[in-house]
């Protein structure tokens, strides 16, 4: 029996047993959180750099452009660590960490599609108003807001997890700290206070949810109402990014943590979590750029201004 007053590190799963697979899995890791890297800061500087994209909608794609970021910088570093040196060791300290950046991270970046699925709605149900709704200092209280509450989300659910005793061992069977695996580990009695921080995350996701859900519903119906095939279509690709990067964070993150546990194991668990905390930073960029035609002329501009001063 050990106590989380006792346990200084944890132990993460290593996710291939030989020296060739661990270089292997160094090489795919290091691809994509550079092709995250690279395409998340090409948004950010991009939005920053080009005056006409001051807009409500970039503001919030930087926003999300710069929660990628920090997600993906949460735990592949450490899993490219342990790859490259054959280790499996995180600390006590350092597995906190990594679970309230995650959380923080990836709380902020549902807000944030939450919020730009309120600006798709504003801009086609009520465009006369988008200006007066969605304002500059408007845009700066929700984009505050967003990442606020995901800051209270995260310091509720690494505060209590972390003062649980720890009675199973310290090995984690995940590449990264992530409290399902933590709770693992927990005492069974102990896991009941994980309860109230649950019930406000369930609280605020099922709210966040069921407000997209409406805010789309409005949307479809406002742009069937639409006379001309090209007024409906331009309309449908300004939301098609949007509901493509929503859905894949959303399946792919509802389905690691509900899926039946007949269907758990621990090739399937990291197969998700691969899928729900290191795919979409680096999708995300690239769905964008490709159905964005203003973006895309930003960012090509950048490049070749960049090239041609070097």
């Amino acid at each position: 029996m050990s106590n989380s007053s006792s346990i200084r590190h944890f132990l993460l799963l290593a996710l291939a047993d030989t020296r060739q697979l661990q270089i292997l899995q160094f090489c795919l890791l290091l691809g994509i959180s550079l092709a995250a890297l690279l395409g998340n800061g090409l948004i950010i500087s991009t939005i920053a750099c080009s005056q006409h994209l001051h807009t409500t909608m970039f503001f919030f794609l930087l926003n999300l452009a710069l929660s990628d970021l920090g997600s993906i910088c949460t735990t592949v570093p450490k899993a490219m660590h342990n790859s490259l040196w054959d280790t499996r060791d995180i600390s006590y300290t350092g597995c906190a960490t990594q679970v309230f950046l995650l959380i923080f991270f990836m709380g902020a970046e549902y807000f944030l599609l939450t919020i730009m699925c309120y600006d798709r709605y504003v801009s086609i149900c009520k465009p006369l108003h988008y200006g007066t709704l969605l304002g500059s200092r408007a845009c700066a209280h929700m984009a505050a807001a967003t990442w606020a509450t995901a800051f209270l989300n995260a310091l509720l659910h690494t505060a209590n997890i972390f003062s649980l005793p720890l009675c199973h061992g310290n090995a984690l069977g995940q590449f990264f700290c992530e409290i399902p695996a933590i709770l693992k580990l927990s005492c069974s009695h102990s896991k009941l206070r994980e309860l109230g921080p649950l019930l406000f995350s369930i609280f605020v996701t099922i709210g966040c949810f069921v407000f997209i859900v409406f805010s789309y519903v409005q949307i479809f119906r406002a742009v069937l109402r639409i006379p001309s095939e090209q007024g409906q279509h331009k309309a449908f690709s300004t939301c098609l990014p949007h509901l493509a990067v929503l859905s894949l964070f959303l399946s792919t993150g509802t389905f690691a943590h509900l899926k039946p546990p007949s269907m758990s194991s621990p090739s399937l668990d990291v197969a998700l979590s691969v899928l729900y905390s290191v795919v979409p930073p680096a999708l995300n960029p690239l769905i964008y750029s490709l159905r964005n035609q203003e973006l895309k002329a930003a960012v090509w501009r950048l490049m070749t201004g960049w090239f041609q001063e070097h």
